[in-house]
């Protein structure tokens, strides 16, 4: 029997960063370009009804809300499966928890900051920028990149392109990517780097298979059979969708084909002097197109 659990399934997750203040509060110092001297020393959890409804009257789920000493707000989700739609979501949660701050009588200049940390375990995330693993959304001046303004501020992380890097001192950014990508049912043995950390060895013994009651982990179970479905369901519409291409491709192909044999036979036909009307009935062009011959 394995020794841990995934991190990122829902459950663990949650579990992890959802219930311990002091390792959520570790994980986005490591992982958002906070301004310098402004890191996070304090944070407090937030009820996901600080999110409203969506247009569509479809709650926007996201798994830690939270606030910092600074008053900052920060959105941290894990996302297995990326959809086009993703990208958008995330920018709605984030303006709505921005916006959302208005309901406490707070004058616009008050507004704080919002952060969406967003840690994607699926490589199809962002295709148009290859392996880069970070991905950074700001508000900035396009004639001026550097006056940058963290207002609303997304930084998407594609685990699945994170490549420990080879340094002597291991930075607690590497050792949260270490823990979210390398922890799962097969690892019997931690790397001694994350146990070594004070942040990293207690997220794993949150994670420890041991920890779990039955029901949870039939919860554990049921989110990654869950996952497998949907992936083989959009795999199999991907595959479709492709198949629904080249057929028509293949159709279209035809088409001009056919297409360009009525034309050399219409022109034969012109050079031995058949009329306009034989020719349409024969090669089935219209008068316009003999014309053009």
């Amino acid at each position: 029997m394995s020794k841990y659990l995934d991190p990122k399934a829902d459950l663990t997750f949650k579990k992890v960063f959802g219930e311990h203040p002091n390792l959520v509060l570790s994980l986005l110092n490591a992982l958002l370009p906070l301004p310098e001297g402004m890191e996070i020393k304090t944070v407090e959890y937030l009820s996901p009804e600080n999110v409203p409804e969506n247009p569509g009257k479809k709650y926007s789920i996201v798994d830690v809300l939270c606030v910092d000493n600074y008053n900052r707000h920060f959105i941290v989700e894990m996302q297995s499966i990326w959809n086009t739609e993703f990208f958008q979501r995330t920018l709605f949660n984030a303006a709505s928890m921005y916006t959302k701050q208005l309901n406490k009588g707070k004058a616009f200049g008050e507004l704080n900051d919002v952060y969406a940390l967003c840690l994607v375990n699926d490589e199809s995330a962002f295709p148009e920028y290859g392996a880069e693993y970070i991905q950074e959304y700001y508000l900035s001046n396009k004639n001026h990149t550097d006056d940058r303004h963290t207002d609303l501020s997304m930084v998407f992380i594609v685990l699945p392109n994170f490549k420990p890097q080879n340094r002597a001192e291991k930075t607690m950014h590497d050792l949260w990517l270490k823990f979210l990508t390398e922890i799962d049912e097969k690892t019997d043995d931690a790397d001694p780097d994350l146990l070594s950390n004070k942040d990293t060895s207690e997220a794993l013994e949150i994670v420890r298979r041991s920890a779990f009651t039955d029901s949870e982990l039939l919860a554990y179970n049921l989110y990654w059979l869950n996952v497998s479905t949907e992936k083989s369901s959009l795999e199999r519409e991907r595959m479709e969708g492709r198949e629904e291409g080249r057929a028509e491709g293949e159709k279209i192909g035809i088409e001009k084909g056919e297409k360009q044999k009525a034309f050399e036979m219409a022109v034969k036909m012109k050079r031995k002097g058949y009329s306009v009307e034989d020719i349409c009935e024969i090669s089935g062009l219209s008068p316009e197109e003999i014309e053009t011959l």
